[in-house]
C-alpha cells in the first residue's frame, strides 16, 4: 500500500521545513532497512515541502500507523524537530489519495506559486535519489513515472505551460520594484546547482547582463565558464560590488560580516535551508526577501487554467488507482490468445522467424483491448470489459484466476 507523509507551506513553517529539508532525508535509507514492512521509500524535499512516499507490505494489521510511527521517528532524529511538533506539521495520506497528491504536486498545483515549472524536475530528482539509495519499489517506480506523465500532459494542454512560473521568477518580480533597470544591475549568483542554472536564465530574461557567481564549494569557475559569466574567489569582495545579490546553494553562506560597506543593497534568500543569516536584515542599506516574505505575494492562481489541470490530474489519479483492479481480465485475454497461438503453432512446425512475426501480431492485436480495458476502469465501468471478454470468448476472469492458481499449485 502507498503512503504519504507531507509536510508543506499549506501546514508548516518556513522554520519546520527548513530543518526537515536538512537532516529528514537521509532517514528515508534508515527506515527501509531497518522496518520489516517499509519496503521503499522516496522522499521530496523542496523550497515548500517536504514528503515522504512509503510502499509499506500488506496485509499487516495496524501497519499504517506502525508506518506512520515508524516514519516520524525517523524523521524527528534526523532533524531534531520533536515527534509532536511533525504530528502537529504533518498530513497523512494512504490509498487512492496518494497519487491524486503526488500528481498534482508534480502538475504545480500544489506549489505557493500555482503551475510552477521547477516542481517536475525536483519530483524526478527524489527518485533518481532514490534508485541512488536503492530504496524505490516497483510500485513507487510506477507512481512517480505516472506523475511525470501526469505533469507533462497538463503543461502541454493547459494554458499553465510555458508560462514560466516559479518562485525565482516571483522573487525577480517583487525585486524589479528595487531595481530600476536590470540591465545596469551587478548581479552576484552565489551557488551553482541546477536552480542556479534556472536563476540565471530567468535574470537574463529580465535583461541582466552583468551577472557574477560565486561558490561556497569552489565550483565557480567550471559554472562561469559554462555559462559565459565571470567567477568570483572572495564572497566579500563579490557582495561589495553587487546591487542584487541571489543565494540558492545548499547551506548556509551569507553572514553579516560579509558586508564590508553600508551601500544599498538587494539581498534574495532562494535557499532551503535558509543561504542567508536573518540577521543580515538589519544591516544598514541592505533589504532581505527570503522565501517566506516572497511566498506572501504569490499570484492567485488562475482559476479556468487550475481547473482544467485538476480535472487532468484527477483523471489521471482514477486511471492509476483503478488499473490494478483490471490487471487480472486483461492477462486472462492475453492468456486465451496466446494459448491459441501456442496451439496453432504447434500444428503448423513453423520456422522461428515466422513464430517471431505472429507473436508480434498477437501483442499489437492485444494492445488496443488492453488500453480501452484501462480507460474504462479508470471511469468505473471495469464491468463492461469483462463481460465483452465472458460473451465474446467465454473468459471468465474469477475461473481465469483460479485455474491459474491451481495450476501453479500443481
Amino acid at each position: 500500500m502507498l503512503l504519504c507523509l507531507t509536510s508543506n507551506h499549506h501546514n508548516a513553517s518556513f522554520d519546520l521545513l527548513e530543518k526537515l529539508s536538512i537532516g529528514a532525508p537521509a532517514a528515508a535509507t534508515e527506515l527501509v532497512e531497518a522496518s520489516a514492512f517499509v519496503s521503499g521509500a522516496v522522499v521530496l524535499a523542496t523550497c515548500n515541502r517536504f514528503e515522504a512516499y512509503l510502499d509499506i507490505d500488506e496485509p499487516l494489521t495496524g501497519s499504517t500507523a506502525v508506518a506512520v510511527q515508524s516514519t516520524l521517528s525517523a524523521l524527528s532524529a534526523g532533524s531534531g524537530v520533536s515527534e509532536e511538533d511533525l504530528r502537529a506539521s504533518i498530513t497523512v495520506l494512504c490509498g487512492d489519495d496518494v497519487p491524486s497528491h503526488l500528481f498534482a504536486v508534480t502538475s504545480g498545483l500544489e506549489s505557493v506559486v500555482i503551475g510552477e515549472d521547477e516542481i517536475s524536475g525536483q519530483v524526478r530528482r527524489a527518485l533518481d535519489e532514490a534508485r541512488t539509495n536503492r530504496t524505490t519499489t516497483s510500485g513507487l517506480e510506477k507512481l512517480f513515472q505516472q506523475a511525470a506523465h501526469t505533469s507533462k500532459n497538463v503543461r502541454n494542454t493547459t494554458e499553465l505551460g510555458g508560462a514560466g512560473r516559479s518562485l525565482v521568477r516571483l522573487a525577480l518580480e517583487l525585486a524589479s520594484s528595487r531595481v530600476t533597470d536590470w540591465q545596469f544591475a551587478r548581479v552576484l549568483l552565489v551557488g551553482t546547482g541546477q536552480y542556479a542554472a534556472t536563476t540565471l536564465a530567468a535574470l537574463r530574461d529580465r535583461g541582466a547582463v552583468d551577472v557574477r557567481v560565486f561558490s561556497p564549494s569552489g565550483r565557480a569557475s567550471k559554472f562561469a565558464t559554462k555559462y559565459s559569466i565571470r567567477a568570483e574567489v572572495a564572497l566579500d569582495a563579490a557582495i561589495g560590488w553587487a546591487d542584487v545579490v541571489i543565494t540558492c546553494t545548499a547551506s548556509l553562506a551569507v553572514h553579516p560580516t560579509d558586508f564590508t560597506d553600508t551601500d544599498r543593497r538587494l539581498v534574495i534568500d532562494l535557499g532551503l535551508p535558509r543561504n542567508v543569516d536573518p540577521a543580515v536584515s538589519s544591516l544598514e542599506g541592505v533589504e532581505l526577501l527570503d522565501l517566506e516574505l516572497i511566498s506572501k505575494h504569490a499570484p492567485i492562481e488562475a482559476l479556468t487554467a487550475a481547473a482544467d489541470a485538476r480535472a487532468m490530474v484527477a483523471t489521471s489519479a482514477a486511471a492509476f488507482s483503478a488499473a490494478p483492479g483490471i490487471e487480472p481480465a486483461i492477462v486472462a485475454l492475453r492468456s486465451h490468445v496466446f494459448d491459441l497461438l501456442d496451439a496453432e503453432l504447434g500444428r503448423a512446425n513453423g520456422d522461428a522467424r515466422t513464430e517471431a512475426a505472429l507473436r508480434h501480431l498477437a501483442g499489437v492485436i492485444l494492445h488496443g483491448p488492453s488500453v480501452r480495458a484501462r480507460e474504462l476502469a479508470s471511469a468505473g465501468e471495469a464491468e463492461r470489459f469483462t463481460d465483452a471478454l465472458e460473451a465474446l470468448f467465454g473468459i471468465t476472469v474469477q475461473s481465469a484466476i483460479a485455474d491459474d492458481e491451481v495450476t501453479q499449485a500443481g
